[in-house]
C-alpha cells in the first residue's frame, strides 16, 4: 500500500461526502502505513482521528477493500504538528495545489453548523430597521484588520440575525480562503464540549476552537445557566481576543439582559460593538416580499399575482420574517399546484391560519404573567395589595403595557389589577412614561417585554 494509493481513495472518498467534509476530515489525515489489516494515520488532533473513526471509518475501509487491500480496523495516532500535514503524493490526483503555500495542520469544521447557500449579503434586504446591523456584518467579512471585537448581534425571532452570521462567514470563505471561520450554534458548542469531556480530550477541544481565525457563535443565551460550558466559552473568548481573532456573536437580547449568564461574560460581550435588529417596518417587508417573488419566478414561471396581495401580506404579517417567507412560499406553491392566479382571495383562503396567527391580540393575563416571570414576581403580588417598591414597580410597568398592547380600557385594566381605580391605572402609565424617558434600565426592560409579548 502506497501513498499514491492512498491519493486515489481520497478522490472517492471526497466524491461521495463531498468537498467541505472532505477538507475538514479526510485531508488532516496523514497515511503511514497498511500492516496485517491495519491502516494507521497521523492525526492532527485525537478529536478529529475520534470522529473520523465514528462518522467515516466504514467507508474508509470499504474504499480500501475495493482496491484490494484487506482492511479490518483504522488506527490513528496524534503525531508532532510538523508530521500532521498530508503530503502531496496524498493529495487526489484532481487537486491543484499552490507550489508555494503550505497547507494548514487541519482546516477548522463546520462542526455540525453547515452555511446556507441562500444566506449571503446579496439576499439580505437592507432597511432602516436592520442597517446598521448590515453595516457592521458587511466591515467584518471584508476581513482585514479587527476593528470591533466581538460584533454582538441581537433582535427578535426571525430579523435576520443567522442570515447575516451565514453571509459574514460565506464573505470571509470567499474574499480570505486562508482564514479558518468556525460556525456553529451555542447549543453546537455545548455539546461539543460535554463530548470532549466524556472522552477526556478537552485539550483537543481546546486546541480545535482555540486556534480559529474568526469564531461565530450563534444563539448564544442557550450557554446562560450552564457553568461548565460558560467556563470553556470565557477562556475561549480571551484566548482568541488575546491573538486578535475576530469573535462574532448572536443572541435574543441584548448581553445584559441575558437571564443566568455569568457577569464576567456579559462584560467581555459588551466591549465590542453590540448592535440590535429592530422589528421590521411595512417598507422592510414589502421589499423582502418583492425579493422572493423574483426569486420564485424562475421557479414558477407564468403564475401571475395581483396588484395589492404583497401589501397585504407586508401589513397583516409583521412579527417574523421567517413567517413572512413561509406565507409566501406556501401561497405560490398552492397557486401552482391548482393552476390559478394569485389574487387577494386565493391569498386569505390559503393563508387563513397564518393571518388568524398573525391577528392575535396580547391579553392582560398573558402580560401580567410576562412581567411576572421577568422580575421574579408571584402573580398573586403582582395583583395584590402589596405596596413595597420590588412589587409597585413592576406592576406599574404590567399596567403601562396593557394600556400600550392591549384595547382595554383603563376601568377594566384596573379590575384586572385586583379591582383598582381608573386613576390608579392613571397614574402608573404617566410614571412610566416619565421614567422610560431618563431610566435607561426601565426603557430596557419595557422594549424586552413588548418584544415577548408581540413575538
Amino acid at each position: 500500500m502506497t501513498a499514491e494509493k492512498w491519493g486515489l481513495v481520497c478522490n472517492e472518498i471526497r466524491s461521495e461526502i463531498g468537498d467541505n467534509n472532505y477538507t475538514t476530515w479526510i485531508k488532516p489525515l496523514a497515511f503511514k502505513d497498511l500492516q496485517d489489516g491495519v491502516v494507521s494515520f497521523n492525526v492532527p488532533t485525537s478529536f478529529v482521528g475520534d470522529w473520523v473513526q465514528r462518522n467515516f471509518g466504514d467507508q474508509i475501509k470499504q474504499h480500501f477493500m475495493r482496491s484490494g487491500e484487506q482492511v479490518d480496523r483504522l488506527e490513528f495516532a496524534v503525531a508532532p504538528k510538523s508530521a500532521v500535514a498530508p503530503s502531496a503524493k496524498a493529495e487526489p490526483a484532481n487537486t491543484k495545489t499552490a507550489p508555494t503555500a503550505a497547507a494548514p495542520a487541519v482546516r477548522q469544521p463546520d462542526l455540525g453548523a453547515p452555511l446556507d447557500a441562500r444566506f449571503t449579503f446579496d439576499s439580505f434586504v437592507v432597511g432602516k430597521p436592520n442597517e446598521l446591523a448590515h453595516a457592521a456584518a458587511r466591515r467584518v467579512g471584508e476581513g482585514g484588520p479587527v476593528t470591533f471585537n466581538p460584533l454582538f448581534l441581537y433582535g427578535g425571532v426571525g430579523l435576520g440575525k443567522t442570515h447575516l452570521m451565514h453571509a459574514i462567514a460565506h464573505e470571509l470563505r470567499t474574499k480570505s480562503p486562508h482564514l479558518r471561520v468556525v460556525y456553529l450554534s451555542a447549543e453546537q458548542f455545548m455539546y461539543r464540549f460535554i463530548q470532549a469531556l466524556r472522552e477526556r480530550d478537552t485539550m483537543g477541544f481546546k486546541e480545535l476552537f482555540r486556534s480559529v481565525d474568526v469564531l461565530m457563535v450563534d444563539d448564544v443565551q442557550f450557554i446562560a445557566g450552564k457553568d461548565s460550558t460558560q467556563e470553556e466559552f470565557f477562556h475561549t473568548f480571551n484566548a482568541l481576543v488575546d491573538q486578535n481573532k475576530q469573535i462574532i456573536i448572536s443572541a435574543d437580547r441584548a448581553p445584559g439582559e441575558i437571564k443566568d449568564l455569568e457577569d464576567r461574560i456579559k462584560s467581555r460581550l459588551q466591549c465590542g460593538l453590540v448592535v440590535d435588529l429592530h422589528p421590521t417596518d411595512y417598507e422592510l417587508r414589502l421589499g423582502i416580499l418583492q425579493q422572493k417573488v423574483d426569486h420564485y419566478r424562475n421557479q414558477y414561471p407564468g403564475l401571475m399575482i395581483h396588484d395589492g396581495v404583497l401589501e397585504f401580506l407586508a401589513h397583516r404579517i409583521s412579527t417574523n420574517v421567517r413567517v413572512l417567507e413561509g406565507a409566501l412560499t406556501r401561497l405560490f406553491a398552492f397557486a401552482s399546484l391548482v393552476g390559478k392566479e394569485i389574487t387577494l382571495d386565493l391569498t386569505q383562503d390559503c393563508l387563513s391560519d397564518v393571518l388568524r396567527a398573525s391577528d392575535r391580540k396580547v391579553t392582560v393575563e398573558e402580560i401580567q404573567r410576562r412581567v411576572g416571570e421577568h422580575f421574579s414576581i408571584r402573580l398573586s403580588d403582582l395583583i395584590g395589595p402589596k405596596r413595597n417598591r420590588t412589587i409597585a414597580r413592576p406592576r406599574q410597568i404590567a399596567m403601562y403595557l396593557a394600556k400600550q398592547l392591549t384595547s382595554r380600557s383603563l376601568p377594566e385594566i384596573g379590575r384586572r389589577f385586583g379591582g383598582r381605580d381608573h386613576t390608579t391605572v392613571m397614574h402608573a402609565v404617566k410614571r412610566i412614561d416619565e421614567l422610560r424617558a431618563k431610566d435607561s434600565q426601565i426603557a430596557e426592560d419595557l422594549e424586552l417585554l413588548r418584544r415577548m409579548l408581540e413575538a
